[in-house]
């Protein structure tokens, strides 16, 4: 049997590749970042919620390397990269999916020009990476509470028995 690629996959995106793809895609953008490392309720409910701020979501991942220097542990990201994009790229909330290897998405946020940029609700507006350009384009920033307390770093402690 010969492998094809599911067609959620065609929504993964490298970054060099990042402005030509935008160029289709309808507005207003909303932009998320994030590890997304094992996939929880938390997750698919924060990313549906972006997704209604907007016509097209882009979730930009942490690279392997990025998300290492985050300090979660040593044995994180659990999921690679490519892993991490296609789970991502499969949920119907997601437009599309990139990558960044920096601490911070700053570069991505800068190409991609969302009207709408959103993190979860233990950012405050204020400290988002990327709010003051956004802002300064006349965007807007938003938190999005929890409507569920959930964590990768708490699930892994539990498979862990800690």
């Amino acid at each position: 049997m010969i492998y094809r690629p599911p067609v959620f996959e065609s929504k993964i995106c490298p970054p060099q590749d990042l402005v030509a793809r935008l160029a289709g895609m309808e507005r207003p953008l909303v932009f998320t970042n994030g590890v997304f490392d094992l996939l929880h309720r938390g997750h698919a409910t924060y990313l549906d919620q972006a997704r209604a701020l907007g016509s097209s979501l882009l979730v930009a991942l942490n690279s392997d390397a990025s998300a290492k220097r985050l300090g979660k542990g040593e044995d994180r990201p659990v999921n690679t990269l490519g892993d991490r994009a296609a789970v991502i790229a499969a949920l119907a909330s997601v437009s599309l999916v990139t990558w960044f290897d920096e601490d911070t998405p700053l570069a991505l946020i800068v190409l991609a020009r969302p009207e709408v940029l959103v993190k979860g609700g233990d950012w405050k507006p204020s400290e988002m990476v990327g709010a003051r350009e956004v802002t300064g384009w006349n965007g807007a920033v938003h938190s999005i509470p929890f409507a569920f307390e959930r964590s990768t770093t708490a699930t892994l402690e539990r498979i862990r028995g800690r």
